[in-house]
């Protein structure tokens, strides 16, 4: 067994906030932005240029190989848009909880 210091990692975490959350937003939404950049360039140049080969296994792998790139481009774009739209549902909901807070339930 090793002695290691204890981390300042306490199980202490911050307090979420609407600010944190339309901050984390802003950042997933200009990474998905730039995603969807990449995905469409990805998109065009891979349409503007076709498999020049009369093998038919070459052109089944170059097909399979652009499918599988713009797949994963796509899901980048899909995975960060989705997280900024609810990191933006979560700020909308704390500020609502904020502005009307619930009254104590009567005993």
């Amino acid at each position: 067994m090793t002695d290691l210091p204890p981390s300042d990692n306490s199980g202490v975490k911050a307090p979420v906030t609407p600010l944190r959350c339309l901050l984390g937003a802003s950042i997933s939404g200009a990474l998905a932005w730039g995603l969807y950049g990449l995905t469409a360039a990805i998109a065009v140049s891979f349409a503007t240029k076709p498999i020049l080969s009369d093998n038919l296994f070459v052109q089944r792998i170059g097909a399979a190989v652009r499918t599988l790139v713009l797949g994963v481009a796509s899901l980048g774009t899909f995975i960060f848009g989705f997280v900024a739209v609810g990191l933006i549902l979560l700020a909308t909901q704390l500020l609502w909880q904020q502005l009307f807070p619930k009254a104590p339930p009567e005993a």
